[in-house]
């Protein structure tokens, strides 16, 4: 989609005093942009997220990426990180009001932003300036940082999923995040890191390591963003695999807010061909030696609509393969520098997944009862064929071939329902933990006021919603000494000098003599300004007043 832009002269990288005093003047002077590299769905298409990064326009080297500056740039960290949140905001309102309201932003946490306490009301703020909901923020923070973080990691973590703030875990894979420690974080997505995706196509290792972060992040209801992703094959094999979004140069280079703007314009998107449920045309390779057999090969299926590739040889049929998915393979046996038996071994390897058919006029008997042994040939035809009968084997490859892509589409399905589910799921568990949060810290305030009330010298008597007494402080326990134990009673009925003559509890001043001494009686409803209920009765002495 977009070619790999060309790379420039390699310069010796900056030194630390070079990068703190050059980076002061750049954050002085403006020197700093942020560029907006896109995130695309591959079930939809489209581009459903941005990444910020930071630039910096170095009057003597050019623009440099973070890579070039930031390790050495600690002294200013913390400014660089502060103007990366502020620009990213402005322009995400900017391009919200200009019609962009589902336009999402994602930033990259530094360590120490991370271990900063306050970086997270800091976000707030930030965000309420700009009049941006929570969740249109994305915070890419890193393997390292959690490492760093040891023991806080938790409460930083769940202090930004309080603030409704979306999380990823960038760069996975190159740090120690374990599968555990992964389950209990709240992370919404991992980014593969590039290193996994380079080699993805031709890396048996990479494949699997690649499918199995994938099937992990799906089991504990995140999402998958495959970083560095710069050719089709490599976005075939994450389509395939149940990844959920790309980023790389194969779909869009990073590119100045203006640049974007005009960009997401002409509603770029991903082809069909390339998105996670999408049903191929039919695909036919057609390899032999003898031009005039393609030929009559290519005529005799004109009307079936295929997508017909040809090849002279095993070679260039490896090279098509190599660039192009197929479905149907028909090949000969007798080729010079490889035997049709070799070249559909080799096609099972590049093609798994592909039907394979031998058509020949020659038997070399083991190379060929090898190669089906192996189940590296589906069927062996000889020439000269009977035309109704090859259109039918051929015919036959491709329903079975389609029999096991809908099969792979249901389980795609059912994998995309059961992720959403986990994803649901981990949502809850995280309410949960949130409310269990807020229950306890409900709690230790309340044994704080139960402790402040019980020693106050003012008789204080709590009655729930029933006027049931269910607190009595020890002033007031020691004032009532005489009634007994109070607690569980109806305070209109053991303590009924409290009450108004009807019964109802008291409003306003209400005067009581208790033994020897007089009382103003105060009873205050509880609920105004809280979810708490009911009443408290406190007792103010008149003659300890008038004194």
């Amino acid at each position: 989609m977009n070619p790999m832009p060309e790379q420039p002269e390699m310069q010796p990288p900056l030194t630390g005093l070079q990068c703190e005093a050059g980076l002061a003047l750049a954050l002085a002077h403006d020197q700093l942009q942020l560029q907006y590299q896109p995130l695309v769905d591959l079930q939809s298409g489209a581009v459903v997220s941005l990444e910020a990064l930071v630039r910096w326009q170095h009057p003597e080297r050019g623009l440099l990426t973070a890579h070039d500056f930031m390790p050495q740039a600690a002294g200013h960290t913390a400014a660089i990180g502060d103007w990366v949140l502020r620009r990213a905001c402005g322009d995400l309102h900017s391009w919200r009001q200009s019609g962009r309201p589902h336009l999402k932003v994602a930033i990259n946490v530094d360590t120490s932003q991370f271990l900063d306490p306050d970086f997270g009301a800091e976000v707030a703020a930030t965000l309420d300036e700009y009049a941006i909901a929570p969740d249109a923020l994305s915070l890419e923070i890193t393997e390292t940082a959690l490492t760093c973080a040891g023991a806080r990691c938790d409460p930083l973590l769940a202090g930004f999923k309080q603030r409704g703030l979306c999380l990823t875990l960038d760069d996975f894979g190159t740090g120690h995040a374990s599968l555990s420690s992964l389950k209990r974080y709240p992370f919404d997505a991992i980014k593969i890191d590039p290193s996994f995706i380079r080699d993805v196509v031709s890396s048996t290792s990479d494949a699997s390591m690649s499918r199995s972060i994938i099937d992990m992040a799906h089991h504990l209801g995140m999402k998958v963003v495959a970083e560095g992703v710069e050719t089709e094959g490599q976005c075939d094999f994450l389509r395939r695999n149940m990844c959920d979004q790309i980023q790389g140069y194969f779909f869009a280079p990073p590119m100045a807010a203006a640049a974007l703007q005009h960009w997401l314009a002409d509603a770029p998107a991903l082809p069909p061909h390339l998105l996670r449920m999408h049903r191929p045309p039919r695909r036919l390779l057609l390899v032999d030696d003898e031009p005039n057999i393609v030929a009559a090969l290519k005529r005799l299926l004109r009307s079936e609509q295929y997508q017909i590739y040809t090849a002279n040889d095993g070679p260039q049929g490896l090279e098509v393969l190599a660039r192009q998915p197929v479905d149907v393979i028909v090949s000969d046996q007798r080729m010079p520098g490889m035997l049709g038996a070799d070249f559909l071994r080799k096609a099972r390897e590049l093609a798994p997944d592909s039907i394979r058919i031998m058509l020949s006029g020659y038997t070399e008997l083991q190379s060929v009862t090898d190669a089906v042994n192996e189940g590296a040939i589906y069927k062996f035809l000889t020439k000269p064929w009977d035309d109704e009968q090859l259109r039918g084997h051929i015919a036959e490859a491709f329903r079975v071939k389609e029999s096991a892509d809908d099969n792979q589409r249901l389980h795609l399905e059912v994998r995309t329902a059961n992720q959403e589910l986990a994803a649901a799921n981990r949502r809850m568990e995280q309410l949960l933990r949130e409310k269990q949060r807020q229950i306890s810290r409900d709690e230790i305030s309340l044994n704080v006021a139960r402790e402040i009330l019980q020693h106050l010298p003012l008789p204080v008597i709590g009655l729930d919603d029933a006027g049931m007494i269910a607190f009595i402080n020890a002033a007031a326990a020691a004032l009532f000494r005489e009634h007994g134990s109070l607690l569980g009673s109806e305070a209109g009925s053991v303590l009924p000098e409290l009450f108004t003559a009807d019964g109802t509890p008291p409003s306003g001043l209400h005067v009581v003599q208790i033994g020897p001494q007089r009382y103003a009686v105060h009873c205050h409803p509880m609920g105004e300004a809280s979810s708490s209920r009911g009443s408290l009765i406190t007792l103010s002495n008149l003659e300890t007043h008038h004194a």
